[in-house]
């Protein structure tokens, strides 16, 4: 079962994050916001708070107080998750004149974001598009994996468990690349790999990152013919795959 926090948080810092990134990934929507500067505030009473920066032809998401341009306020964590399902719509506090971004460029944005993570098997035969949706979904899975850890009941009883330190993740030790640091139950989530860390997990290719994420592929098999490696301590991996287990439930 869900939790309405949780998954406001996960749908901000995990799904909506990722418009940075599919603007760095897909031509079109880079183009799209070439000529975009302004900054959206996402604001959700008793919930998450987070900030898209858009200057110069790129898109930067932020937890870091910022002025915003147009500011979007929910009621509640529910409030935001109808609005992300297409259920309710956010209140608009601030950026009237800027209303024309919103029901252009930002919902173009958001579709094209939902293109990707929603995989059918015919576009996943593209490489393009195999290499945007891995991408995507594997930074959409843990960062979703940090919020859960965070929030979920069930979750932090499973981030607990994870003894302190770094654990790196990325396919072939390339992007996608992150690491996750664990302090006292405490999942901060980083883009790129750590110097000092005490566990990785590396996925051989792209494909097999994807495979083994949408569920494709037994995660045993890929650990015994190595497409799938853990090294270090151990214990870390395996209390954070508990944790990697609920991300489905949520997404």
């Amino acid at each position: 079962m869900s939790n309405a926090l949780t998954k406001a948080n996960i749908n901000l810092y995990a799904i909506l994050r990722n418009i940075e990134d599919l603007c760095i990934l897909d031509e079109e929507m880079k183009l799209l916001i070439q000529d975009t500067n302004l900054i959206i505030k996402f604001i959700v009473k008793n919930g998450p708070e987070g900030y898209l920066l858009f200057k110069k032809g790129k898109c930067k998401f932020e937890t870091k107080k910022q002025k915003s341009n147009i500011t979007l306020y929910f009621k509640s964590p529910n409030h935001f998750n109808e609005m992300i399902d297409g259920r309710a719509n956010p209140i608009l506090l601030k950026g009237l004149t800027k209303i024309k971004f919103l029901k252009n460029e930002f919902i173009t944005l958001s579709d094209r974001l939902s293109y990707y993570l929603k995989p059918t098997k015919e576009l996943l035969e593209s490489p393009t598009y195999l290499k945007i949706n891995t991408l995507l979904t594997v930074y959409t899975a843990f960062y979703a994996l940090a919020q859960i850890g965070n929030t979920d009941p069930v979750g932090k009883l499973n981030a607990k468990r994870i003894p302190n330190g770094t654990i790196n993740i990325s396919v072939n030790n390339q992007a996608p690349a992150i690491n996750l640091t664990i302090n006292n139950g405490n999942i901060l989530v980083n883009k790129g790999l750590a110097s000092n860390y005490r566990a990785s997990m590396t996925f051989s290719s792209i494909t097999v990152a994807n495979k083994i994420l949408n569920g494709e592929v037994d995660t045993y098999s890929c650990l015994a013919t190595e497409k799938l490696q853990m090294k270090g301590f151990i214990p870390m991996l395996d209390n954070m795959n508990k944790l990697l287990g609920q991300v489905p439930s949520y997404l």
